[in-house]
């Protein structure tokens, strides 16, 4: 089920996405929005797994040896 989110842009902001949707890159502004969340959270996951790739690499991480150290 979606939900409805108002937000507001500034006008040259505003102005990037519809241009975006006018040349046919998205079929919406709400996708346009949803392709930037989408970014934001993969960018966001590759934050997190580098964070860790250094703790590991500094001995502070957690060698699993089976799915039952996940526990």
């Amino acid at each position: 089920m979606r939900e409805i989110l108002n937000i507001s842009l500034p006008k040259v902001m505003v102005k990037e996405v519809k241009n975006e949707v006018k040349k046919g890159q998205f079929a919406s502004s709400s996708e346009f929005i949803r392709h930037l969340i989408r970014l934001w959270n993969t960018d966001k996951l590759a934050r997190e797994l580098k964070n860790e790739r250094k703790k590991f690499d500094s001995g502070k991480g957690i060698k699993l040896h089976s799915l039952k150290d996940l526990v």
